[in-house]
């Protein structure tokens, strides 16, 4: 199991940051920042130590923002070199962006500057947050000229920044009722050359389906009109949330509105009835009845059971197959009871059942023990 991202956030952090801004500010009084730092440091979870940073920073650093804020950015190392593998790293700037979103909502123009380079080594998509709810239509002016610069961590902050159900991030209500300032954006960025932008993009439009499915749809048919290879791939990701929905107009804009001929065979699990902790796989056959080929969309869908006995449908992608006439293909999947942080699993029966092409084939059931 991976290590949880707070225990690599521990009193070090602090050390760290300090020594950052003594390095350019050599009246920073940073034996006692730390000593402050630390009060109670280690009962809090992972955000709550970035917002307590930001709180005594404030009393440490220069009273005047605009002053404090340069300090900041001055301290702050290189930009970032890649887009994934940064490992925590990057997260000693999570105080920064805390700082600035509390304490800079009334120096716009000293905190898109520090957003600005902010998201070159960490990310400006918390803070960003509080100006488009406060300074709208100033802050989406901004994200315009960015939706155009040279780097894409920047770029990137334009779509995820303005993202109505952010994760780990306050949603914003002016844009879950009204996405099109949002959606103005994306235009500019659906063909961005770079994958990590374009993935953005697609969370940003899934988030705004979750609110407006018809609107995500209108937007994902005209995007479609002489689409390439990586604008196909991005409406694919942004309509993953209706597909599981089994939503007639998702899955025929994805090619897979026909409904299916096929037989579900050989159906079997590793074992009728496990224990908590444990994994059950599951494999059966797939036979095209047609004499034609289908394109087939398969999910599968695992009706956990719930605390007090009910149970809720969990709808996980398996594969997208070609299936030629009267062919067919075996297919398998673990389903896995391993203690999660983000899912807590129940004993009793839980039924599964595939989704092709929408349509639910039942397969069955297995029992999970205490």
């Amino acid at each position: 199991m991976a290590e949880p991202l707070i225990n690599q956030y521990g009193p070090e952090i602090p050390r760290q940051l300090a020594a950052q801004i003594k390095a350019v500010a050599s009246d920073f009084q940073d034996k006692a920042f730390i000593d402050s730092a630390l009060v109670g440091y280690d009962q809090l979870d992972l955000m709550a130590r970035g917002k307590h940073l930001a709180e005594i920073l404030r009393a440490y650093l220069p009273a005047d923002y605009p002053k404090a804020v340069d300090l900041l950015v001055a301290s702050m190392g290189p930009r970032l070199e890649r887009d994934m593998g940064n490992g925590m790293a990057p997260f000693i700037y999570l105080p920064h962006s805390f700082y600035i979103a509390k304490y800079g909502l009334d120096y716009f123009e000293a905190s898109m500057q520090a957003i600005y380079q902010l998201t070159k080594r960490f990310t400006g998509e918390f803070c960003i947050r509080p100006f488009l709810a406060t300074h709208t239509q100033a802050t989406l002016k901004r994200l315009n000229l960015w939706a155009e610069d040279d780097c894409h961590y920047v770029r990137r902050l334009v779509s995820e920044g303005s993202r109505p159900r952010l994760p780990w991030a306050s949603h914003l209500a002016i844009f879950k009722k009204n996405p099109a300032p949002v959606l103005a954006l994306l235009e500019k960025l659906k063909d961005d050359p770079e994958l990590y932008v374009r993935r953005s993009v697609a969370n940003n439009l899934n988030d705004i389906g979750k609110d407006h499915p018809e609107l995500l749809l209108t937007t994902t048919e005209n995007w479609l009109k002489d689409a390439d290879t990586n604008r196909k791939w991005l409406i694919r990701h942004a309509l993953r949330s209706l597909i599981k929905q089994s939503h007639p107009k998702a899955l025929q804009q994805l090619g897979y509105g026909q409904t299916p001929q096929v037989e579900i065979t050989q159906v079997s699990f590793t074992s009728k009835s496990i224990k908590l902790g444990e994994t059950v796989e599951l494999s059966f056959e797939l036979l095209n009845t047609s004499k034609d080929t289908q394109q087939l969309l398969i999910d599968l869908c695992v009706y956990f059971v719930k605390a007090k006995g009910s149970s809720n449908g969990k709808v996980f992608k398996l594969k997208t197959l070609t299936l030629t006439g009267h062919s067919s293909k075996k297919l398998k999947k673990k389903i896995s009871f391993v203690k999660m942080n983000t899912r807590k699993y129940y004993p009793g029966e839980h039924q599964v059942e595939l989704l092709i092409n929408g349509q639910p084939y039942p397969l069955g059931s297995f029992n999970v023990e205490p």
